[in-house]
């Protein structure tokens, strides 16, 4: 700040006085100015840490942007594991879209759900099951519903075909995050959004140019493939809307456990009711243990790590996060299904980059952590890692803990 106060320093000194303890400075208009407030306005100290370093590029100073440029990198690459997977397993025959996920629910299941049982109890849990337990069944469903027809898409379509669901996941969670959780996106962060879109364009045109399709399908199947990707997209966009308001005023262990719990039931049936067919007639050996061994782990990391950005950021930019997957599945693809690197995937794959920190100018401290559902001060979240609420609570808890 250019008059060398320590605007933290001067939110909570402002407080102090807001709040009477001090009435010889009460109502003061310099220390009100300084700290961005008006008067009896004590509701404003969220903004006094956005506003905690100024300029254009502010949330570019933060160590929480960097983290969400890596760890929703990391989850591309996750997710390119298991389209990796996915593909190899249908290759040699083997097409279980139900029965592939159910393992990764099991697992969760196991970790979070023992882990939320150790924390609150099993009656505190058994109540968490009766208060809330049809919001997480929701989320299950779609989530379930999501990784099911992406993965059946592969019976029928390509990798690269099939990774197009990122596209219009985008534009699901944008509509939904607008209209449910009244999420208002300024001019940088949709500048951003069509930055990325137009590189994963360049990635689709490179495709039709070279014809890299990671296969050989009829155009019928192919069509049949898409449509299953585009419902599996519709459903990834609801679930990751309604994860993010879950994670954001809930514990994450509690949710994930909770995804996990009414996951299992929900793919098990589904399983044994769809897949019980393909499973019989499915190839079985090493090999495919192996890929769904791997396929368990990679998509487990990617459960864990997704609930951390929806919390420091959005599931809009956790979507655009996803596009660069396309870059590293035909990195992998060279090796994996002899795929072409055409020379425009580079620039799409940079143009992508870009939008990331496109989607972030002008954003403040908080950047997208600080949820307008959630109230001024966050007071309605849960306080935890990666949350606006956490940081805000360190300079001034009794906003958000009111005695």
């Amino acid at each position: 700040m250019a008059d060398g106060k320590d605007p933290i320093a001067t939110a909570i000194t402002t407080k102090d006085a807001f709040s009477g303890e001090n009435p010889q400075i009460h109502g003061s208009p310099d220390v009100a100015n300084n700290a961005g407030y008006v008067e009896n306005d004590e509701e404003a100290i969220a903004d006094i840490v956005d506003s905690s370093k100024k300029g254009f590029f502010a949330y570019f100073l933060t160590r929480e942007f960097y983290i969400i440029i890596v760890l929703g990198q990391v989850l591309a690459l996750c997710i390119t594991g298991t389209n990796t997977f996915s593909g190899l397993l249908a290759r040699i025959g083997t097409s279980i879209p139900a029965f592939q996920t159910f393992f990764t629910y099991v697992l969760l299941n196991l970790v979070y759900t023992t882990y939320t049982i150790y924390r609150v109890g099993f009656k505190g849990w058994f109540q968490i099951v009766v208060k809330d337990g049809w919001k997480y069944l929701i989320l299950a469903f779609f989530d379930v519903e999501g990784n099911y027809f992406v993965v059946l898409a592969y019976r029928y379509t390509t990798i690269l075909s099939a990774q197009l669901i990122n596209y219009w996941a985008i534009v699901v969670v944008v509509v939904l995050s607008f209209v449910f959780l009244h999420v208002r996106y300024d001019w940088a962060q949709k500048l951003g959004v069509l930055t990325c879109v137009a590189g994963m364009g360049i990635l689709l045109a490179s495709d039709h140019i070279t014809g890299a399709n990671g296969g050989d399908v009829s155009s019928r199947n192919q069509l049949k493939g898409d449509l299953f990707a585009l419902v599996g997209a519709t459903c990834y966009g609801l679930s990751n809307v309604a994860e993010e308001y879950l994670v954001s005023k809930r514990p994450l262990y509690e949710v994930v456990g909770q995804l996990a719990f009414y996951g299992m039931i929900i793919n098990g049936v589904q399983a044994a009711i769809f897949d019980r067919n393909s499973f019989h007639t499915a190839t079985w050996n090493g090999k495919v243990g192996g890929y769904l061994v791997g396929f368990t782990l990679l998509l487990f990391i990617f459960y864990t790590g997704a609930p951390i950005l929806f919390r420091l950021a959005s599931a809009a930019f956790f979507n655009i996060s996803l596009l660069t997957g396309n870059f590293w599945g035909v990195i992998i693809g060279i090796r994996v299904f002899g795929l072409r690197v055409h020379w425009m995937y580079p620039i799409a794959f940079v143009l992508i980059m870009v939008g990331h920190f496109v989607y972030y100018l002008g954003r403040k401290v908080l950047g997208e952590a600080r949820k307008p559902w959630l109230g001024r001060n966050q007071e309605k979240g849960v306080s935890g890692v990666g949350t606006a609420r956490r940081k805000i609570e360190a300079i001034a808890p009794s906003l958000v803990n009111p005695v």
